[in-house]
């Protein structure tokens, strides 16, 4: 199984946990965050989000966060999912699994991943709302999540 993909499917959260813990018996805790399209932001209704990214080099970028976590918590596994595409409210955009020993481990390092994530994946979001489309940008508080580990936000381009 690999650690990152990024794809247009949706994904099935029960098969991605059994297959991450399938076998091991060193798993005594599994955490996930699953991500979700909301129906407003920023006070607008969102009819639809469109993600793009740049094949290659966000999943080279994504596992290297990957790396970065298991260099900083004792985990077992991890698979991070991706979407891509048009996504409409209610759909699930990501996915950010692990497994340790301890739920301690599994917390820390989900929460780590997907506050890399937020801030550092090479993603580019836009949303469809009735005034038009917009750019979505990081956010300040994305920013202060990943300063908490000690990672400082490179910006973005886009």
């Amino acid at each position: 199984m690999p650690r990152v993909s990024i794809q247009t499917q949706d994904f099935d959260v029960s098969a991605e946990l059994a297959a991450l813990r399938a076998g091991d018996g060193r798993v005594g805790a599994v955490c996930c965050f699953v991500g979700t399209v909301r129906e407003r932001s920023e006070g607008a209704h969102i009819a639809s989000m469109e993600l793009e990214h740049y094949p290659g080099m966000t999943e080279k970028s994504i596992e290297s966060m990957v790396d970065e976590a298991l260099a900083r918590f004792d985990l077992h596994g991890v698979r991070v999912i991706h979407r891509v595409g048009l996504l409409a409210p209610h759909e699930q955009i990501v996915l950010v699994a692990v497994t340790s020993a301890h739920r301690g481990e599994s917390f820390a390092g989900c929460e780590f991943l997907m506050d890399y994530l937020k801030t550092q994946a090479p993603f580019w979001k836009k949303e469809q709302t009735p005034a038009g489309a917009r750019w979505v940008d990081a956010r300040e508080s994305d920013d202060a999540a990943l300063a908490r580990w000690g990672i400082r936000a490179a910006p973005m381009a886009g």
